[in-house]
């Protein structure tokens, strides 16, 4: 049949594969299959067809058919990529291209498709290879500089040598210079070219790229460029030549904050270094005189239509001081007030003097008092802006002794009253634009927290919640109140009106990852898995999309970088692939995911064994924490810890060490209900292994990794999961003797995997050879061993008291009037811990392994281990918390602000009754949830 007849019958299966109809198109595959049973584009097309249809096993003998031979057509190589990425065969893939590009050395394009293939895996170093055949090849200058790109990629990888970064960077200057076409004809190959002199502190050479008249013209034209040129000069220690020609970009009008940088800088040239002469210090001195004058004249010419030099004077005025060459700070002082009396209407004032505010005694009244001067005035939103930076400055530069529940209620009052006389100001403003006064609403906040922190007593919490709430119906767009509602109503246990409240923000792609950590952190602590609602599983599973878009966008791009030659921006991708990719949010969401998963779905080998090895994978990553907590505003006084840690539930947040803490936990315990051991992990796993963090305790065996305990780790636990951890230590300890005594050998697990694979697929497993193991692979199930059981030991005191402990502690805190996000700690804390223990007894709730290991005992043992439940508690605490009677308490707390006619009792009360049903929709869920969990998995 013509090419074109078998086009003909082609295209429907493309069509099918387009319309997401797998099954249409593995019958089309079929049906042409039989008259060309070897053609390759088909069987490509079929195991496309089958990966889709989740039909792993018959797509992978299709695939090893293919790779068998060596495929070269476009379109097959174009159809086999999908594929082997939807299986992660990586390492296929890459090796089918070179096999192609070996077979055909003459194609460009096949070249390119295998450099391709190697960027996607993130083998840098065949990158560089290829690139450079290819330049040898096709004499394109293009393929050196994707060679000079894959040399420096390798180098910056975090498991390359010092030694050997060093000898990447020589080998990338070697390409550079090397190659026909110079560096200064292109924008982007000048900058890398000044990147690799740099790491190479080639300074001679440096400076004559840099000084030509092509590199001024493009030093002048390209910022990044001009700024990789400053660092140069620095490096270079030539301060003073890089000041001159910042202050001659200023008189020509040049604004760029970096020059002013580069003036300060030259001002204090003199006195870099630990040592430091009298005559660098008489030096210096004199440049700081020199420096003021200069810039109080550009600030004179701006006046108050740019604040650089005004915000320059600041900067130099508090570095002499820090240096010792000013030992009065009324300079300081005196920069402070004219920049605040110049630029005070502005939103920036209060961070741009935020550094400065630290002061001597005499300073520091000084500036209170010039700021106290300031007469409060709601006339323009200018003036507005003054008063809400007066009391910013005024609250950081509060000291202890000047803090009481007096005076921070005295300050809410103001607060409340100016903000309510602000909102005139933006009565007009349409629903979508934020409100001028909402910053004095935030601070009503930061008051009301800070008297929670002092005094313990929620009713603040419930004052702040409402003035926040009502500052949303004013500016229902202001992201910062609405994470300030997240962390408070977290605390007070109503978790139904943070997520509400989280939603509303609409986070976007990578926001997922910097700020699903006001929302899921510790999220177990509220969620409902186990009575059937999965809303906090879908918020997990809703937020880590993010990674699996990365890996497909962010591969896309650096791919188009490459072919248009734009070589600046693909180690930025790469970067920040790989910080998404090892993303520490994404893994302790994973995590969450898993220990609410456990809550809601039955436990069995399935659900072990995938979360077994998906947490293997997790634990061998070198993690990067992208977690933003700066959105969150922070204007409590310096003597104060800062909002966010004071509104952290449980006083501290769940980084690596918590993370590492909680992964050693749950892999301990699978991996003793789990007959994979590393012989049939391997067999059975499909795809290629995650890169491994190249950090030296990484490199040791698990079971050494697994009992490493760390204090500065242990530190992000509270009490009570540091608890948890020694139960579950000794717990493992216990029984791992058990487990390791009757755990199947690897080839009857391999030969019941097979026997069931071949059940639903009608085909043996790949690449397993039964009788290569240990000639085994024919027992059926459990048989007796040769060796004596390990004796039955009683269970540790730890183990035994363990859940009476938890029930004394939920009393105690029941007793001291705590929140109740600190009862429900404890309370999903215990569940956890009796879901573990239904996890490591999991392999002797079998009548058969009981009985042929003679195993009695222990499991008599085990039935002595019951949960103290808590949940009648939770239920009548449910109850009170939805009653009139808490509503009216409420109400009766918010007296401070029921003053207000604005914050009216039906407002409050309105609030009450919300906080009031999340709390006993939340109380009454875990309880219920309890009871389930200990009804499907009681002894």
């Amino acid at each position: 049949m013509s090419e074109a007849a078998l086009e003909r019958q082609i295209r429907p299966i493309y069509d099918a594969l387009d319309h997401g109809s797998n099954k249409s198109a593995i019958n089309a595959c079929n049906k042409v299959l039989k008259k060309y049973t070897s053609n390759t584009l088909v069987k490509a097309l079929k195991a496309l067809a089958l990966t889709r249809s989740q039909k792993v096993e018959e797509a992978l003998v299709l695939c090893d058919e293919i790779l068998a031979t060596v495929v070269t057509d476009d379109s097959t190589l174009s159809v086999m990529t999908h594929v082997l990425k939807g299986l992660a065969r990586n390492s296929d893939m890459v090796a089918m291209f070179d096999n192609a590009f070996k077979q055909q050395p003459q194609s460009e394009e096949l070249g390119a498709q295998t450099f391709f293939a190697h960027v996607r895996t993130g083998n840098w170093k065949s990158c560089q290879q290829v690139a450079t055949r290819m330049h040898k090849q096709f004499q394109e200058d293009r393929y050196v500089y994707w060679a000079v790109t894959g040399a420096i990629l390798q180098a910056n990888d975090l498991g390359t040598p010092p030694n050997i970064r060093t000898l990447l960077y020589k080998l990338a200057h070697r390409h550079v210079t090397s190659c026909p076409t110079p560096s200064y004809l292109a924008v982007d190959r000048f900058h890398l070219h000044l990147l690799i002199l740099q790491e190479l502190q080639l300074w001679d050479e440096a400076n004559t790229l840099l000084e030509s008249d092509i590199g001024k013209s493009i030093c002048s034209a390209s910022l990044v460029c001009n700024e990789t040129r400053r660092e140069i000069w620095r490096k270079r220690g030539l301060y003073k030549d890089e000041g001159e020609r910042a202050q001659e970009k200023i008189k020509n009008k040049d604004r760029n904050w970096l020059e002013f940088v580069s003036v300060i800088d030259a001002a204090f040239a003199s006195v870099q270094g630990p040592d430091v002469s009298e005559e660098g210090k008489s030096e210096c001195s004199e440049n700081v005189a020199r420096t003021r004058g200069f810039l109080n004249e550009i600030a004179e010419l701006d006046g108050s239509n740019n604040r650089s030099a005004s915000l320059a004077l600041l900067e130099l005025e508090k570095n002499a001081f820090s240096h010792g060459i000013s030992s009065d700070e009324s300079t300081l002082v005196h920069s402070m007030e004219n920049y605040f009396s110049q630029f005070g209407d502005k939103a920036c004032c209060f961070e741009d003097l935020r550094p400065c505010v630290d002061l001597g005694a005499d300073a520091k009244s000084r500036w209170i008092s010039f700021l106290a001067s300031q007469e409060p005035s709601f006339a323009t939103t200018g003036d507005l802006q003054r008063v809400i930076n007066v009391r910013k400055l005024q609250r950081i530069s509060l000291t202890a002794l000047e803090l009481s529940t007096d005076k921070e209620s005295q300050l809410v009052s103001i607060y409340i009253e100016e903000y309510m006389a602000g909102l005139e100001l933006g009565s007009s403003l349409p629903v979508t634009e934020l409100q001028p006064a909402d910053d004095l609403a935030i601070l009503v906040g930061h008051g009301f927290v800070s008297l929670w922190t002092m005094t313990k007593d929620e009713s603040y919490l419930y004052n702040a919640a409402v003035v926040l709430e009502f500052a949303l119906t004013k500016s229902r767009m202001s992201f910062q109140i609405r994470l300030l509602l997240v962390r408070i109503y977290r605390l007070l246990g109503a978790s139904s009106l943070a997520l509400d409240h989280y939603r509303a923000i609409n986070i976007k792609q990578v926001q997922n990852d910097t700020l699903s950590h006001f929302l899921l952190t510790r999220a177990l602590t509220f969620s409902l898995s186990a009575t059937g609602d999965l809303t906090y599983p879908s918020e997990c599973i809703e937020s880590s999309q993010i990674y699996v878009s990365n890996s497909q966008d962010v591969g896309f791009f650096t791919l188009l970088c490459f072919r248009d030659s734009n070589p600046l921006q693909i180690p930025e991708f790469v970067s920040f692939d790989d910080r998404l990719e090892n993303s520490l949010q994404r893994d302790v969401v994973k995590l969450e995911h898993v220990r609410m998963r456990m809550t809601h779905e039955p436990i069995n080998s399935d659900l072990i064994d995938m979360e077994l090895i998906e947490l293997k994978f997790v634990f061998d990553r070198f993690h990067h924490d992208n977690r933003d907590f700066g959105m969150l505003p922070n204007y409590q006084p310096a003597c104060q810890p800062s909002l966010n840690d004071q509104t952290l539930m449980f006083g501290n947040s769940t980084g690596q060490g918590w993370l590492w803490y909680f992964l050693k936990i749950y892999i301990r315990a699978f991996q003793h209900a789990s007959d994979l051991d590393d012989i049939v992990e391997e067999k059975l796993l499909i795809g290629d292994r995650p890169k491994k963090s190249p950090e030296p305790e990484v490199q040791l065996p698990l079971r050494e990794r697994l009992a490493i305990r760390k204090p500065e780790e242990a530190a992000e636990l509270t009490a009570d999961e540091l608890q948890l951890m020694e139960w579950a230590t000794a717990v493992s300890d216990w029984l791992e003797p058990y487990h390791d005594y009757t755990r199947p050998p690897p080839a009857v697990v391999l030969a019941e995997a097979n026997k069931q694979n071949e059940l639903r697929t009608g085909l043996p497993l790949r690449g397993v050879d039964l009788k290569a193991l240990n000639g085994d692979a024919h027992a059926n199930g459990h048989s007796k061993k040769d060796e004596e059981a390990p004796p039955v030991k009683e269970p540790p005191q730890l183990v035994a008291q363990f859940f009476e402990h938890m029930h004394a502690r939920f009393v105690q805190l029941q007793q001291s009037q705590c929140l109740p996000s600190d009862l429900l700690h404890v309370a999903t804390l215990t569940q956890e811990a009796f879901l573990l223990f239904a996890v490591e007894s999991h392999r002797f709730k079998t009548a058969s392994v009981v009985k042929i290991y003679k195993l009695g005992a222990l499991v008599q043992s085990l039935k002595d281990i019951l949960l103290k439940t808590m949940s009648n508690d939770l239920l009548k605490m449910g109850e009170v918390a939805g009653s009139a009677e808490r509503r009216k308490s409420f109400v009766e707390s918010c007296k401070p602000i029921t003053d207000f006619p604005k914050l009216h009792h039906d407002f409050v009360l309105n609030i009450a009754k919300n906080v009031g049903e999340s709390r006993k929709k939340v109380l009454e869920g875990v309880g219920k949830g309890m009871v389930k969990i200990c009804a499907n998995y009681g002894q």
